[in-house]
């Protein structure tokens, strides 16, 4: 699906803050085919990727400077009045780590800890809309929250971003679809103590044409697989993936 303007809290972004990002370039380039060009920046390059010639997210590097950030990818929504939200996620137990910044002229963004401790950014656009498609191969496909509460979760987002969602059941788990403007675009699941000590996150899904041969080609690379290639019935085959630094993002094949 092309994309020129991202609606009041859809994912309009994905970025990947990496410890050496020499590698990470390497190692998703070699992964989903990916073309970067580099943003020369007084901190560094910030790299942009893009798939069929069109910008869908971005690469950079985490400076000693940046303590506010956590390596690993970071999902963008989009909003259309920064501040107005930041006020909204404040009165709903969120934390802004970081922003208002403006961004030249592309627009306005935030990095923000949800009620649970995930963190997520916000993107109010100028010049630039974000991610030029959702969907198609190789690109963002779905976003995933995996959290302790996802009864207070979902009254965090609702009550900041104004999403819908609905209880479905998967595999015999409850699993909440998220929706905006009637189009599904993400999900949330409850962690259990299954999991660890793993914190609250937000998961990217990037989908590719075969989940096995991509899973595959992730440990030739250097990455793990965390979650094997495994059927989601009536939706698709997915794998839950680290790269060559740890940073953790899911593929998925389509099953339509």
């Amino acid at each position: 699906m092309q994309v020129t303007q991202y609606l009041q809290g859809l994912p309009c972004w994905t970025e990947l803050a990496a410890t050496d990002a020499g590698q990470a370039k390497a190692f998703y380039t070699s992964l989903f085919g990916w073309t970067l060009a580099d943003i020369p920046l007084p901190e560094g390059a910030y790299t942009m990727y893009s798939v069929d010639a069109q910008n869908q997210g971005a690469i950079y590097a985490v400076t000693d400077q940046m303590d506010f950030v956590v390596p690993g990818w970071n999902i963008y929504f989009a909003v259309t009045d920064l501040n107005r939200t930041l006020g909204l996620i404040r009165e709903a137990g969120g934390v802004v780590r970081t922003g208002p910044h403006q961004v030249g002229d592309a627009g306005h963004m935030a990095m923000i800890s949800d009620a649970e401790g995930a963190s997520f950014c916000l993107w109010q656009a100028g010049n630039h809309q974000g991610a030029a498609s959702f969907g198609e191969l190789n690109t963002l496909c779905w976003v995933e929250l995996a959290c302790r509460n996802p009864v207070q979760a979902l009254k965090f987002y609702q009550q900041s971003l104004g999403w819908q969602s609905r209880r479905l059941e998967v595999e015999g788990h409850v699993y909440t679809e998220l929706e905006q403007h009637s189009l599904a675009f993400g999900g949330m699941l409850q962690m259990t103590d299954d999991w660890g000590d793993i914190n609250s996150h937000w998961m990217p899904y990037f989908r590719v044409a075969n989940v096995d041969l991509t899973a595959a080609r992730a440990q030739e690379l250097g990455g793990e697989v965390c979650v094997p290639p495994t059927e989601i019935e009536g939706v698709g085959r997915f794998a839950v993936l680290n790269d060559s630094q740890g940073a953790v993002f899911s593929v998925i094949t389509l099953s339509n």
